[in-house]
């Protein structure tokens, strides 16, 4: 389900029917099955622990494949800001939120071609498959 409050602002929003640690298992998971690399997991609420802080849990997941990513970074050099590709999951009270960059709002970012445009929109599906409730 898209987060209408999130409309507008270049970030969808999804909820997912699992905890953060589920989520992002599964995403993680999804991720490698669909031969792409994670290349990071933050546990911005672990950190936050570490230093005596409260925080919702709140993870980042940082994944792409360079087949996919480096013709965009070729073409928009500065495109490296926002690529590899980032998923936010977040408590947000007793829901889990799933929040992303729109892919149409960075390819206006980095004036991407048609052809290049089409290569970040794999995260709508992805989160999609990591949002439903199968």
């Amino acid at each position: 389900m898209v987060d209408p409050g999130a409309t507008g602002d270049g970030v969808v929003t999804k909820e997912s029917p699992r905890s953060v640690a589920e989520t992002v298992r599964l995403l993680s998971d999804t991720v490698v099955a669909k031969e792409m690399k994670v290349f990071a997991v933050i546990d911005h609420r672990g950190e936050a622990r570490e230093n005596g802080l409260a925080l919702r849990h709140t993870i980042v997941v940082i994944f792409g494949s360079p087949v996919a990513g480096t013709p965009v970074m070729e073409w928009a050099p500065l495109a490296a800001l926002d690529l590899p590709l980032k998923v936010l999951v977040w408590a947000d009270g007793g829901l889990t939120k799933v929040s992303y960059t729109d892919p149409a709002a960075l390819a206006a970012r980095y004036r991407l071609s048609d052809g290049l445009a089409g290569r970040p929109t794999g995260i709508d599906a992805l989160t999609d498959a990591v949002t439903t409730g199968s």
